[in-house]
């Protein structure tokens, strides 16, 4: 079957916006996919904290950005050793305050490839420690250095992402 000339033109003018449209929203639709996931290039994102002595997930901390800064609060407590623990070693504003929802970090800024100008709270001793982040094995640790004066004198910990 032969089309005349102007019909083969607007034929070939809806398959060519077709073809564009299905393009577009290829592209959306992957854009959307990949936004989905944590961006392996920021330590935004839910990580699991990890217990120095028995190697067991302790918790998952939450880090948002906000403003130009990181900040972390707690979401999940695993194996609590009392049911609804509280910072009852904490000071201050953070005093007997629910373990759960509690900001155990705030005031980081990216600093090259790490985030710096931080402070990270420990719970289990209500001491409040200056820190910094650094992103390791392609965004899939988070090497978190807190310490009292100089990094040269403090500890390092290492959180995962969750798979």
């Amino acid at each position: 079957m032969s089309f005349p000339t102007h019909r083969r033109a607007v034929l070939r003018l809806c398959l060519a916006g077709a073809v564009a449209a299905l393009a577009m929203t290829s592209h959306a639709s992957a854009q959307a996919l990949v936004s989905v996931g944590p961006s392996l290039s920021s330590p935004v994102g839910r990580w699991k904290t990890i217990d120095d002595a028995t190697g067991k997930v302790k918790s998952i901390v939450d880090i948002r950005e906000q403003s130009g800064r990181l900040y972390g609060t707690i979401e999940v407590l695993f194996d609590p050793p009392v049911p609804h623990p509280t910072c009852y070693v904490c000071k201050g504003a953070t005093k007997d305050q629910p373990l759960i929802g509690l900001q155990v970090m705030w005031g980081f800024a990216q600093d090259g490839g790490q985030w710096s100008g931080g402070q990270v709270l420990d719970p289990e001793t209500g001491k409040i420690y200056r820190a910094f982040l650094a992103l390791e094995d392609g965004g899939t640790k988070l090497r978190l250095r807190g310490y009292i004066g100089i990094p040269l004198l403090g500890r390092t910990e290492y959180w995962m992402r969750p798979q």
